[in-house]
């Protein structure tokens, strides 16, 4: 890859929050304090039940990566998210789909870090002592 001679380089971070209902690309400045682009799954299908599948994470981080390209964002690291805490700490079906879209809108990934919120105790899940009988 060849780069040309005073080329500006500007990293930005992608937070990519995927549940199983839905995928949220959200892309920041280095400091994380000032938003670029934001986009959700939910914006790009019509039914409910299609808003965290692959397809619609794909669609919201090429536009959202579409956005950071035009305010001169080249390169991303990317910060992966599931629910966490005392739910799920596997992100959705659209977290792989989202960073997919990303790099094919144009964008460098520099990294891939999981920021999922593990409780080192946490509080008690709902349910009785039996758990959730179905």
């Amino acid at each position: 890859m060849s780069r040309k001679r005073g080329s500006k380089e500007r990293i930005g971070i992608a937070h990519v929050y995927s549940s199983f209902n839905d995928t949220i690309v959200h892309i920041t400045d280095i400091t994380g304090a000032e938003t670029i682009a934001i986009y959700s799954g939910g914006m790009f299908v019509d039914a409910d039940r299609l808003e965290g599948s692959p397809y619609a994470a794909l669609k919201a981080a090429m536009a959202a990566a579409r956005d950071a390209k035009r305010k001169g964002i080249t390169q991303v690291i990317a910060k992966v998210r599931a629910p966490g805490g005392i739910r799920s700490r596997i992100p959705g079906p659209g977290a792989t789909a989202a960073i997919r879209g990303l790099s094919r809108a144009g964008l460098l990934i520099l990294r891939v870090e999981d920021v999922t919120p593990i409780p080192h105790d946490g509080t008690r899940r709902p349910h009785g002592r039996r758990g959730r009988r179905v």
